[in-house]
């Protein structure tokens, strides 16, 4: 990508390594210092999106050949080891942010040796944490499971899809961190690219290994964790070849594998809090679904299906708060806090806009939207109950995005983290049992109380971003 002209970058703040000339390890990726801030939003954030819907696909994939073919028991199996899979996962995605972050701050500062130091490290912590994730889970994963108190009838092929595809873990972990660390460095490209690649040969791989053909026996169950492990690992390989090749961020020499002990300080500081924000958000909306359960499988059925409309409506805002943490990360590295206040600017005009558009349509025609997903009468009524209430959060929420972006940017995660613990569990949930069943609102009071938490929680993440502290947090200068 060299659609930035890199000669004629202004010289970063005193005590910042000159950026002008850049090694091979950064010259192909894209310069987010210098140039149009909208197109590098629009640009960088593209890819992310595609990207999330084809993870989507991914999983759908999967549910259908399981459901349709193997039966019930095997559909519950591969749900029951989600959360398993999503604790693990968590932790580790946070770590990843922390790398972008990393890697965009000193890719501003132009200190390609401390990029390369954090390449280094940030996938010898992930290794690390994989291969001991890896064996305490294969270990553990019956009785982790049983601990859940998974029902007898699917608890074996609950295991044994949780077993193999425990082994497939330290190359999905690799495979984020090498896209995280892309990332940093302004290419949001690259991973997508193997990404289709790894959707395309699971999707091909899954109905083959399920059902066999030729040589190639029936395996049911295990096939489709074998068809995911498969596709993982071939595309976190090409993606570590494509590295190697264009390329120094993977170093060759042994010394550059040194182990140093701040950089990976620093990443847990950043990465733990992050994780523990996607386990914090996720929980609640398990606690959330229980409540709402209690109102009969009418309203369950409304809520998993405009639960799906959620996710899409908020997609772009999510793929451009990624685009912002890139931009600003690499923007405090150079110095130039006048640039992040333009990226914040652009990205509330930007995700404002596109969420306003979104907004219009759920609110105005969400039955429409919905039978896609239902026919049933019922489910059509609270449906459009649910999307007409959260409909008028979405703009909130996108604009909650852009400045958790700029909080991971600079490396501070532990406020947003607290203020999604506060708006989550001190707010919306207790606010929906009092809503729904002290004030008698029903079923709508739960929606109500998505809408007013989510409401709280851009207010207090805007006003922590107005008081500036969050620059306390930016590494280059704490450096």
């Amino acid at each position: 990508m060299n659609d930035t002209a890199r000669s004629s970058q202004a010289a970063p703040a005193s005590g910042r390594p000159a950026p002008a000339d850049k090694s091979s390890a950064t010259r192909h990726m894209l310069d987010l210092t210098t140039g149009s801030i909208p197109r590098h939003i629009l640009v960088f954030s593209w890819p992310m999106f595609v990207g999330n819907l084809l993870q989507a696909l991914y999983n759908t994939v999967d549910s259908f050949w399981v459901g349709r073919y193997i039966g019930p028991a095997a559909l519950g199996a591969v749900s029951v080891s989600f959360p398993i899979i999503f604790a693990l996962m968590a932790v580790i995605l946070g770590l990843t942010m922390a790398t972008t972050t990393m890697v965009a701050q000193y890719r501003g500062a132009g200190d390609d040796a401390r990029v390369k130091q954090t390449v280094a490290n940030s996938l010898i912590a992930i290794t690390v944490l994989g291969l001991l994730s890896t064996a305490a889970g294969i270990a553990f994963c019956t009785q982790i499971l049983q601990l859940m108190r998974t029902p007898e009838e699917i608890l074996e092929p609950a295991a044994l899809y949780l077993g193999i595809f425990l082994v497939g873990l330290v190359p999905m972990f690799l495979f984020n961190q090498f896209a995280s660390i892309l990332r940093g460095l302004g290419d949001s490209r690259s991973p997508l690219r193997y990404l289709v690649i790894a959707t395309v040969v699971n999707i091909v791989l899954d109905p083959i290994l399920i059902f066999g053909i030729g040589p190639i026996a029936p395996l049911g169950i295990k096939g489709v964790a074998l068809a995911t492990v498969t596709s993982q690992t071939l595309a976190t390989v090409l993606l570590l070849l494509q590295l190697i090749k264009t390329t120094d961020l993977v170093p060759r020499e042994r010394s550059a594998w040194r182990v140093d002990g701040r950089l990976i300080l620093q990443m847990f500081r950043i990465g733990i809090p992050a994780g523990l924000q996607s386990i914090v958000v996720s929980f609640s909306m398990i606690v959330l679904a229980a409540i709402v359960n209690s109102f009969g499988p009418t309203v369950v059925a409304a809520f998993g299906a405009a639960g799906r409309l959620d996710q899409l409506a908020f997609l772009p805002a999510l793929s451009m708060s990624f685009a912002v943490t890139a931009l600003v990360g690499q923007n405090l590295g150079a110095g130039k806090y006048e640039r992040v206040k333009e990226v914040v600017r652009w990205s509330v005009l930007l995700t404002g806009a596109i969420t306003a558009a979104v907004t219009v349509v759920v609110v105005l025609f969400p039955g429409s939207l919905l039978g896609v997903f239902t026919g049933d009468a019922g489910v059509l009524r609270e449906g459009a109950s649910y999307l007409r209430i959260v409909g008028l959060s979405y703009i909130p929420l996108a604009l909650m995005f852009t400045i958790t972006g700029v909080l991971r940017g600079a490396g501070d995660t532990m406020m947003s983290m607290l203020i999604s613990f506060i708006t989550l569990w001190v707010v919306r949930l207790p606010l929906a049992l009092f809503l729904a069943n002290t004030l008698g609102w029903g079923v709508q009071g739960a929606w109500a109380s998505i809408s007013l938490s989510t409401l709280l929680g851009a207010v207090l993440n805007w006003a922590y971003y107005a008081t500036g502290r969050w620059k306390r947090y930016v590494i280059v200068r704490a450096a």
